[in-house]
């Protein structure tokens, strides 16, 4: 698996949002596979196998500079949806997630800025903007809206997070569960339903914002 994420981590796909109609480049798709190199590398210094550590940790620094090079955008001070690329979406949220990328550094917080100007619509984000197979998205994605209260939290912006999540639970159903999107306008549930990983969204984000039990004490 390794060895196939070092060497396709360049080459064009469906992205993450399973694009029917064209193929790029897509950032995400390059980062999962620089996580796959990178722990890799953790887990054979884990193991003390020091030849395998060297040889995925240069892979995964390798695979790191090229993202850097090609998904960061200076004109909109952001990284992009893809290699060379413009457009933004809500993915590029997991780069510090991932590790790729620290939640203080400039670029990260200059993709924040861009995700929240072009992407956020009240409380809830769109995973992109542009037109996709069925056309312009018309729904916000859920578990986008998450990997926001996420990103919102690791830049220190907790209480923002906090209200943000406050709101996503009240827009669940009478027996506690979310769907695929949501309509911003109207607060309707739409999509697949139930989604676990929204729900999954709603543990992640809860278990960022809660308070350790020492704190409590």
């Amino acid at each position: 698996m390794g060895e196939q994420a070092r060497l396709r981590f360049d080459q064009p796909d469906a992205g993450p949002w399973e694009l029917r109609g064209t193929q790029k480049v897509h950032t995400y798709s390059s980062l999962m596979c620089w996580a796959a190199c990178d722990r890799l590398a953790r887990i054979a210094a884990h193991l003390g196998l020091e030849d395998r550590k060297g040889f995925w940790r240069s892979e995964a620094d390798r695979l790191r500079a090229v993202i850097m090079e090609r998904s960061w955008n200076e004109k909109v001070s952001s990284f992009v949806r893809s290699f060379d690329g413009e457009e933004i979406d809500a993915s590029l949220l997991l780069m510090h997630e991932l590790g790729f990328i620290a939640a203080d550094d400039p670029r990260y917080l200059g993709t924040l800025a861009a995700v929240e100007r072009e992407l956020k619509k009240g409380n809830y984000l769109y995973r992109y903007h542009a037109p996709d197979d069925f056309g312009v998205p018309e729904t916000a994605f859920t578990i986008c809206t998450f990997w926001y209260i996420d990103a919102l939290s690791a830049v220190g912006r907790k209480e923002e997070a906090r209200e943000l999540l406050e709101h996503m639970m009240s827009c669940r159903n009478h027996v506690g569960l979310l769907s695929e999107d949501l309509h911003p306008e109207t607060g309707e549930l739409w999509g697949n339903f139930p989604q676990t990983y929204s729900l999954v969204g709603i543990v992640h984000s809860a278990t960022r914002l809660s308070k350790s039990w020492e704190a409590l004490e």
